[in-house]
């Protein structure tokens, strides 16, 4: 099997040298095309008004100037032109991508861009505790169970044009709960909020922060279930039609 690894966090990130070390155990054929800087945040973007640029780390280990997206794509069309990969995989993240978090993430947008090209896809992240990533996020938790979770997924028939985003909780190994096949959830917008601040020249600026996030019972979402030490698994797709509204809507123009 042909793994393809990358990441949002860059090639020199901690997570990816855990990621390596996962795909090791499952293949001897791995190759790396990564962002060369951390690109969190960076969702789907795609770098078309400058050059990119492709950089070898060494034996199949290669960063491009760009963004998650442009590093798959730089895979699949050049550096991986004459052998595609039979695999994605995105990671390992610091910080969880939960909830709307996908749609805003780096890491599930280079496993997106996969699924895109038909090849079977999984994002990885390893969520950390409430009080902040600090210097130091543990990615005990990912190494651990990293092999364990997505064996069965590597195996598995996904449908066209899916992926599956796998979050670890922030938990030692051996207290995690278990694995939970849970849907996307969605937190409250009103959580979003700009911490302004004044520089030593008086003008303002902002930095993006997020409250806290309320919890709900029960084990229905990714949220609730990593919260209660559980690995979450969730299939994701890439046609974001509604169908149910269809009737409604072409109601409005018989």
């Amino acid at each position: 099997m042909r793994i393809l690894l990358s990441n949002d966090d860059g090639i020199h990130a901690p997570g990816m040298a855990v990621l390596e070390r996962i795909a090791a155990t499952l293949s001897d054929d791995v190759t790396v095309v990564a962002p060369i800087e951390e690109q969190s945040g960076t969702g789907r973007s795609l770098t078309l008004t400058r050059p990119v640029r492709l950089k070898r780390f060494g034996d199949k280990r290669f960063a491009v100037t760009g963004t998650p997206t442009d590093a798959v794509m730089m895979a699949l069309a050049e550096v991986m032109k004459d052998g595609p990969p039979d695999l994605v995989l995105s990671g390992v993240n610091r910080g969880g991508n939960l909830g709307e978090d996908v749609f805003y993430s780096g890491t599930v947008s280079a496993a997106m861009e996969g699924a895109l090209a038909g090849i079977p896809s999984i994002a990885l992240s390893q969520r950390y505790p409430h009080e902040g990533p600090g210097e130091n996020v543990s990615f005990a938790c990912a190494e651990a169970w990293g092999e364990r979770v997505l064996r069965p997924l590597i195996d598995a028939k996904l449908e066209p044009r899916t992926l599956v985003n796998v979050n670890f909780p922030p938990v030692a190994p051996d207290a995690v709960q278990g694995v939970r096949v849970v849907a996307q959830g969605l937190r409250d917008y009103g959580r979003v909020h700009f911490d302004k601040r004044r520089d030593p020249r008086g003008f303002s600026y902002y930095w993006l922060a997020m409250g806290r996030v309320p919890q709900t019972p029960g084990h229905a979402t990714d949220l609730e279930a990593i919260e209660h030490g559980y690995v979450t698994v969730t299939p994701l797709h890439l046609d974001l039609t509604h169908r149910a509204s269809f009737a409604m809507l072409e109601s409005l123009y018989a």
